[in-house]
């Protein structure tokens, strides 16, 4: 007997997106599926962060295919944005609002219910419990990304994007992160990630796509990249 195809949860098939000229990302496929993070790995420039955007809705494809659980990017976006939890890799908080009012925001935007405790608790996990009452007009660069972090998956989505959220944030934020992702996983949800960590990318994920020039060009296991033979290997791609 046959085992049936596991579908993926991420499905982007010849992904373009032109910005005027500039085509941001050139023909990236990639597949990505439940219980399971991975990584769009690249240095600066190579499209992640866009590839991202497409995924959580936020910026249409030039040309493509693209389905998020089940759904179709272009004509059910709002469908789309109810499944994703999306941290962005700029921007994305109110700079006269703290992290509480941003919680608490979320929380109705999204009708939970019995929210303060986890609030509470992703706070004091990302060391952000003492400021939870100060605006975040001064918060520093790694401060915003943790809270960028919490407010992604504060809500338990079933796919769970986050970019580049290890930029500036300390030790402490990054072990959280790891949870986060870890605690994703374990309740069946899809998590990607972008990153131009290599070490932290295997570290969170077990899948790693590495995009070049807005193209993907190779997927390989987390442990394919790990150690010095992994990063000879990944300097090889970027060349």
């Amino acid at each position: 007997m046959i085992a049936p195809e596991i579908q993926p949860v991420i499905d982007v098939r010849g992904l373009h997106v032109r910005f005027g000229e500039v085509e941001a990302v050139a023909g990236v496929d990639l597949q990505a599926y439940a219980g399971q993070a991975s990584a769009l790995l690249g240095r600066n420039g190579a499209g992640k962060s866009t590839t991202m955007r497409v995924i959580a809705g936020v910026v249409p494809p030039s040309a493509g295919y693209v389905f998020v659980a089940g759904l179709d990017i272009t004509r059910q976006t709002l469908g789309v944005k109810h499944a994703v939890g999306y941290c962005p890799d700029v921007g994305g908080l109110i700079p006269r609002a703290t992290p509480w009012e941003h919680l608490q925001l979320a929380a109705r935007l999204r009708r939970m219910n019995d929210w303060e405790d986890r609030a509470r608790d992703l706070l004091e996990r990302f060391e952000l419990g003492d400021v939870a009452h100060r605006v975040t007009a001064g918060f520093s660069h790694g401060m915003s990304r943790r809270l960028s972090v919490i407010l992604a998956a504060f809500h338990e989505p079933f796919v769970l994007l986050l970019d580049e959220p290890f930029d500036g944030v300390d030790p402490i934020g990054v072990e959280a992160t790891f949870d986060v992702i870890a605690d994703a996983r374990a309740r069946g949800a899809c998590v990607l990630v972008s990153t131009h960590l290599r070490e932290l990318a295997i570290e969170a994920c077990n899948t790693v796509l590495v995009l070049r020039g807005g193209e993907r060009v190779a997927t390989v296991t987390a442990g394919d990249m790990a150690g010095e033979e992994g990063a000879r290997a990944y300097r090889a791609l970027l060349d």
